[in-house]
């Protein structure tokens, strides 16, 4: 039987991959607040997973961005620190799509679509690291 971190490791990996899934629809159906939600959740559940691997848990986003940028930026250097300015930008994109009512429509789908590549590439080298499939 897995380890209850490990149950929650994997279930956060399949909840950032819905979320990925999810910012894809929402790319595709022009519905920019919804990619830009659902971009931000994928790495938010992907860096969970860490969390959970490592054995950190918190339900404050800003106090999970720092753990994941303090240990894996600075102290561990595991990863680029571009992996912290795509979880920033991640998470500003995603407060001012649901929360002002104009930043997510002045957006143009490019930059929507360049902000999903930048996701995908985030979300895939936490999986590598992670050795997920």
């Amino acid at each position: 039987m897995p380890e209850p971190n490990e149950i929650l490791v994997q279930n956060s990996i399949i909840k950032s991959k819905q979320a990925l899934s999810d910012a894809e629809l929402g790319l595709e159906n022009d519905r920019k607040s919804l990619a830009l939600n659902r971009q931000y959740y994928a790495i938010f559940y992907a860096v969970m997973a860490l969390g959970y691997r490592n054995g950190f848990t918190t339900a404050k986003h800003s106090q999970l961005m720092g753990w994941f940028n303090k240990k894996f930026i600075y102290q561990d250097k595991t990863f680029h620190v571009e992996m912290n300015d795509i979880y920033r930008d991640a998470f500003m994109n995603r407060q001012e799509a649901d929360y002002e009512l104009l930043t997510a429509s002045e957006m143009t789908s490019k930059q929507i679509e360049s902000l999903h590549k930048d996701c995908k590439y985030f979300i895939e080298t936490v999986f590598e690291y992670l050795n997920i499939q």
